[in-house]
C-alpha cells in the first residue's frame, strides 16, 4: 500500500511557502487540506484548470440541441398540424423549452461533475484517522507528500525545513489519494 507524509502548518501563507519550496526541491505535493479557500495555496499547488466549465457548456449545448430536435420532430415530422395555414416550424415557440432544457442539462453536468472531480461521496479517508486532523476544518493547513521510497527521512526533513509544525506518516488508498 502506498504511503505519504502529512505536514501541518498554522497559516495559509506558511503552507503556500512550504508548497513552493517543496516543489522547487522536486517533491510535488499530491494534496492540501484547508479550513477555507486560500488562493495562494491553490496557486502554489499548480493544479491544472478544472474541466468542469467545459463539461457544463457541452451538456448545455447537448440539452439545447436535444430539446430543439424533439420539438421540431414532434411538430414537423411525427405529428404535423396545419392550423390556419401557419407553418408547423415556429422557432419562437421553442425558445422557452429549449432554454429550460439547456439549464437542466448544464445543472446536472455541474452537480455530477463536481461530485466526480471531488471523488465524492467519500465517507472515509486515511487522514481522518490521524490525531489533530480535525483541525483542518478549523484553523490548520495540511500538505500531503507521496513517499515513493522506503526511507521517509529526506521527505520528513524537507517538510520540517519548510516550516511544518509536525509531520505524520499516513497510508494512501489504492488510487494513491
Amino acid at each position: 500500500m502506498p504511503s505519504a507524509l502529512l505536514g501541518e502548518f498554522d497559516s495559509a501563507d506558511a503552507c503556500a511557502a512550504a508548497i513552493t519550496e517543496l516543489r522547487e526541491r522536486g517533491h510535488p505535493p499530491i494534496d492540501a487540506y484547508m479550513p477555507y479557500p486560500a488562493k495562494n495555496v491553490e496557486e502554489a499547488l499548480g493544479l491544472p484548470p478544472s474541466p468542469l466549465p467545459r463539461w457544463v457548456l457541452l451538456f448545455g449545448i447537448i440539452g439545447a440541441g436535444a430539446a430543439y430536435f424533439i420539438l421540431w420532430w414532434t411538430q414537423n415530422v411525427d405529428y404535423p398540424l396545419n392550423v390556419g395555414g401557419h407553418p408547423t416550424h415556429a422557432a419562437p415557440a421553442y425558445i422557452g423549452i429549449t432554454f429550460e432544457t439547456t439549464v437542466l442539462f448544464a445543472a446536472f453536468a455541474a452537480f455530477i461533475g463536481m461530485l466526480r472531480l471531488c471523488r465524492l461521496p467519500r465517507p472515509w479517508h486515511a487522514a481522518f484517522e490521524l490525531d489533530g486532523f480535525e483541525r483542518a476544518s478549523v484553523d490548520r493547513f495540511f500538505v500531503v507528500l507521496r513517499n515513493d521510497s522506503a526511507d521517509d527521512g529526506a521527505l520528513r526533513d524537507a517538510l520540517e525545513s519548510a516550516g511544518a509544525l509536525r509531520v505524520v506518516p499516513m497510508a494512501l488508498d489504492e488510487e494513491g489519494t
